[in-house]
């Protein structure tokens, strides 16, 4: 992700912060913790310890070369173990940004991910920044039918993804409800709201 777009996404990220520290706020006997992970040629930890979203602050980040999405799946699955991971968490929400095609193996990171109780179980959402990303990978991410990948193809759209991710289904994680009867273990046990639609800008990406 290069140029305009690994800017945009920096931007929408430092816009979302406010709002999730709203939530935070609302959800007292919740604690959101925030981490992130990049992933070009090779993944590394961006944000490496689990951080309080009032003490969370976000520096910008530059991209180039490849898309090794199986190396960030697996530092991702790492923490999700239990532990470093407690039994009784609130499910994590991992939401995976992308702007194009996996360039290492992923399918058998995404296995042990999906292996892992908390990995399993996590709200996974995705978002494509313009075209040329791979839908179907990030619809394999995902794992539930009823959950698409969003579309961000200019930056508007894009804040109010990632702003939708990190404030309305934090929120519903936060807040959890009965499960309901006939539900599968690979369903997500809370209630995913409907994501914005798209900003009605021209599409730039």
């Amino acid at each position: 992700m290069e140029g305009d777009k690994i800017g945009q996404l920096n931007f929408a990220i430092r816009e979302s912060i406010p709002a999730m520290q709203d939530v935070a706020k609302d959800n007292v006997g919740a604690e959101m913790l925030l981490r992130a992970v990049t992933f070009s040629s090779g993944a590394q930890w961006h944000v490496a310890q689990a951080t309080p979203v009032d003490q969370f602050s976000w520096t910008d980040v530059t991209a180039a070369g490849v898309t090794d999405l199986g190396h960030a799946l697996r530092l991702v699955t790492e923490q999700l173990k239990i532990p470093p991971m407690s039994s009784r968490a609130l499910q994590p929400v991992l939401v995976l940004i992308s702007d194009g095609y996996p360039t290492d193996d992923y399918q058998g990171p995404l296995k042990q991910l999906l292996d892992e109780p908390w990995g399993k179980k996590a709200v996974r959402l995705a978002i494509a920044v313009g075209d040329d990303a791979d839908l179907d990978v990030l619809q394999r991410f995902i794992g539930h039918p009823e959950i698409k990948p969003m579309v961000a193809k200019n930056s508007a759209t894009l804040v109010k993804f990632i702003r939708w991710a990190s404030t309305a289904v934090v929120k519903s994680v936060s807040q959890p409800v009965s499960r309901p009867t006939g539900r599968q273990d690979d369903q997500p046990q809370v209630p995913v709201p409907a994501p914005p639609p798209p900003h009605g800008d021209p599409d730039v990406w």
